[in-house]
C-alpha cells in the first residue's frame, strides 16, 4: 500500500481536492477527509502495483492545487517586491500580463512544475501544501519570477507607445492640414502614398527631416508615418489590400477622424490585381 497526506487549512482547497479525486478513473484509490490538529487532511491510499502512476496521479492533484490557488498569490507577492515602485493600477495590468504569459506558456511551465513535485513525493509523503508552493518548488517560482519581468517590460513598451501615439495625436490636431487628401497603400506589410492626383509621393527627401522615425533602419511604414506627420493631410484615405495590423491601428489612433479605410474602390482592385489578391465581391 502507498499512502499520501495533503495537509491544508483551506476549505475550498479540500472541496477542490476531494472532487478531483472522486473523478478519477482509477482502481484501488481509497481516500478520506480527516481533521488533526492542525490541517484538515485529505489522505489517500491505493491498493496495487502501479504505483508510479498514482504517484503521477497524487503530483497532478498537487499541482493544480498550486495553479489555481498559490499561483496568484505568488504573482502578486513578487510584483509587490521587487516592483514596488508601481502604483496599485500599474501593478494590477502588471498582473493581467502575468496570466497572459502563464496561457502561453503553461505546458512548459507545467512540466517544470510536474518534475519538482515528482521528486518532492519521492521522499515525503506528508504534503503542507502552502510549503510545498513557496519553499519547495524553486525552479518554478524562478519561471513565475521571469514572467513578471516580462510583464513588466510588456506594460513599460505599451506605456511608452501610448504616451508616443498621444504626442504625435496632439502634434496633429495642433497644426493645420497642409493638404486636402493622401492616399496610402498598405500591402503586404508595406506602404506607398499617393498625392491627392493619386501619384506617387517621393519621400526619399524627407529622410534628412525624420525627426518621428524611431529606428536608424527606415521601412516604408516608418518612412510614410514621417510623410504623413509632415505634409499633415485633411484627410488620410488608406486602401488595405490585404489586412488591417498594428500600423494601420497606429495611424488611425494617431490622426483619429482623418483616417477612412477603403478596400473596395478602383485603387485597391488595381493593386489587388497587381498583386494577385483575390478581389472582394
Amino acid at each position: 500500500m502507498k499512502s499520501y497526506c495533503i495537509k491544508t487549512n483551506n476549505e475550498k482547497i479540500i472541496e477542490y481536492l476531494l472532487n478531483k479525486i472522486s473523478n478519477i478513473n482509477f482502481p484501488n484509490i481509497y481516500y478520506c477527509k480527516k481533521t488533526f490538529k492542525l490541517y484538515d487532511n485529505v489522505i489517500l491510499h491505493y491498493l496495487d502495483n502501479d504505483v508510479d502512476k498514482f504517484k503521477n496521479i497524487v503530483s497532478t492533484l498537487i499541482i493544480d492545487s498550486i495553479i489555481n490557488f498559490y499561483q496568484e498569490k505568488i504573482f502578486r507577492r513578487i510584483i509587490n517586491v521587487n516592483y514596488f515602485y508601481f502604483d496599485d493600477f500599474e501593478r494590477n495590468i502588471i498582473f493581467e500580463n502575468c496570466i497572459e504569459f502563464f496561457k502561453q506558456e503553461k505546458s512548459e511551465i507545467t512540466e517544470t512544475l510536474f518534475d519538482e513535485i515528482k521528486k518532492y513525493i519521492e521522499y515525503n509523503r506528508n504534503i503542507v501544501l502552502e510549503g510545498v508552493a513557496n519553499f519547495r518548488v524553486k525552479e518554478y517560482v524562478k519561471i513565475l519570477d521571469n514572467i513578471v519581468d516580462m510583464a513588466v517590460n510588456k506594460y513599460i513598451i505599451e506605456k511608452e507607445y501610448k504616451e508616443f501615439i498621444n504626442l504625435l495625436k496632439i502634434y496633429v490636431n495642433s497644426s493645420g492640414a497642409k493638404t486636402d487628401i493622401m492616399h496610402l497603400i498598405y500591402i503586404n506589410g508595406e506602404s506607398i502614398l499617393l498625392d491627392k492626383e493619386k501619384n506617387i509621393v517621393q519621400v526619399e527627401s524627407n529622410i534628412n527631416n525624420a525627426r518621428y522615425l524611431s529606428d536608424i533602419s527606415f521601412s516604408s511604414n516608418d518612412i510614410a508615418l514621417n510623410t504623413l506627420l509632415n505634409l499633415l493631410p485633411k484627410k488620410l484615405k488608406i486602401h488595405v489590400i490585404n489586412k488591417e495590423d498594428e500600423f494601420i491601428n497606429t495611424l488611425k489612433l494617431i490622426f483619429d477622424n482623418r483616417v477612412e479605410i477603403c478596400t473596395d474602390c478602383n485603387i485597391c482592385k488595381t493593386y489587388k490585381m497587381i498583386n494577385n489578391v483575390k478581389i472582394s465581391k
